[in-house]
Parts: C-alpha cells; structure tokens; sequence
C-alpha cells in the first residue's frame, strides 16, 4: 500500500478501527529510515508504509500488536547491534507509538435504503460504522462516506469486522434468508446487540431457526423487530429507532422522556 500511514490512521479513528501509529522519531547511526518514517499497524496484522522493514519492523509490528491490546502507546527503543536485536546496521532507531482504541462499532448488515440511514444516523451521533453488502452497487464509499465499507456476503462480513463484545449488529439485509444467515453468525460471536429487522411473524420463525442451529447461543442479545416503538416507517425513521435503541443500551438508560412534569403542566 502507498497510502499515506497518517492519513490511514486518522480514517481508522474516524471510522472506529482500532489501529497503531508507529513513527521513527530519531535515528543515529547506521539505520534503515530516518527520522520521520512511519507505519500504521491495524489490529488484525494488517498495515501500510514502513520503519525500515526486516527484523526492525518486525518488532515494531509486534510492539503495535501489543500497545492496541493494552490500549497505550509510548516510546519504544530498538538497538541495531547483534547483542542488541541482532542486526548489524550498527545504529540505533527510537519509535514512538500512538494507538486509536474504539470504545464500540456498529456493523450494518446489508447497504440498502435502511443501512444507508442508519449509518448516516449513526455516524451523526458519533458511533463508528461498518457497512457489509455483496452488491458494489449498493456497497461503496459514495453512498457511505462515514463508514468503513466491507464488500462482501453479510455473514461473512461478521467475522471479516471482527466483531466481538464491543461491536452492536444491525441486520438489514435484502431478504429473510440472508438475514437468517446472520443472525446465526451473529450469535456465534460475543455482540452484545444484535438488532434484526422484520414484522414478529418473520422475527419467530427466524430466531426458532437459529435456536436450533446455534443451540447454546445467547438469545437475549436479539433485539426484534429492531429499534425503539416510536412509529415512523421511513427508512430515516427507522434509522432514528435504531440508533435510539443502542445508544440507550450503550448507556444503560430507561429511555424515556425527560420532561419536567412539575414545570411543564
């Protein structure tokens, strides 16, 4: 990738994707990069740009790997010398490491009209977006400039978004099968919400079907029909329930007015 690593990392702290930002900031001696090099390390090993490559960088990888686990950076010094890491460059390189931690995403399983508003939504209030649909059409950054964008099959997208305890799943797709599909693989993960569209009819026959599949999974995770009863149809009505729903969850609140009676009657 010729990407530029800043650029790369401030889209992940933009988008939520937790990601480190290693940069040479001295170098004396004989060293591979000087001073101002940089490389961005995403927490699934991925990464772009480079500290000198070889062995250097990859305990520089290694030590991104484990500031994005402990959740903090800092200041790394790497010893060119054979006693030292075991080259013979001769020099000495210090690095400094910043990491962009998310605190929660929002996957959203399928790139119709109703994924559409509610990553809009969703990015409004400040909660980081992923969007997972098969069709280009749909899926690109025209229609989801907020969002990191998954091209493909929404389950698969699942497990691609790495989502776990901190990740809320939308699932909007276009069909009842597809969104059975993910469901199931939803429940195979440690989301803390799964949100499925749907009418009650469709939202039983699809959960009795994943009970079954996924016998031990935590049921009390689904939330369906999705959203809050506020009552719009619109998708951006919808998208408003939606992102009401999990932003009372994210904090725990009983969601309901806020009205002072006392003064307002």
């Amino acid at each position: 990738m010729n990407e530029n690593p800043t650029k790369l990392f401030c889209d992940a702290m933009e988008t939520g994707r937790s990601a480190a930002l290693a940069t040479v900031i001295s170098a004396s001696g004989s060293t591979p990069r000087d001073a101002g090099a940089k490389m961005i390390v995403y927490e699934d090993g991925g990464f772009a740009g480079t500290v000198g490559g070889g062995k250097l960088e990859s305990l520089v990888m290694k030590d991104c790997l484990a500031s994005l686990k402990e959740g903090t950076g800092g200041k790394f010094v790497y010893d060119l010398k054979p006693e030292g890491i075991g080259m013979i460059c001769m020099g000495k390189v210090e690095v400094f490491i910043e990491v962009a931690v998310r605190s929660l995403q929002v996957l959203i399983l399928g790139a119709g009209h109703v994924g559409e508003a509610v990553a809009a939504v969703c990015s409004s209030a400040g909660l980081p977006t992923i969007v997972a649909d098969d069709r280009s059409e749909f899926a690109n950054a025209e229609r989801f400039p907020r969002s990191r964008v998954l091209l493909a099959s929404p389950p698969a997208a699942v497990s691609q978004a790495g989502t776990d305890a901190k990740t809320y799943v939308v699932i909007v797709t276009r069909g009842h099968a597809l969104d059975g599909e993910c469901l199931e693989a939803a429940l195979r993960t440690e989301a803390p919400y799964i949100g499925m569209i749907g009418s009650k009819n469709k939202v039983a026959t699809i959960v009795k079907a994943a009970r079954k599949k996924v016998p031990k999974a935590d049921v009390s995770r689904v939330y369906a029909p999705v959203g809050l009863d506020l009552g719009g149809k619109s998708p951006g009505e919808i998208a408003v329930s939606i992102a009401a729903e999990i932003i009372k969850l994210r904090y725990d609140r009983p969601g309901g007015h806020m009205r002072l009676k006392e003064a307002c009657s």
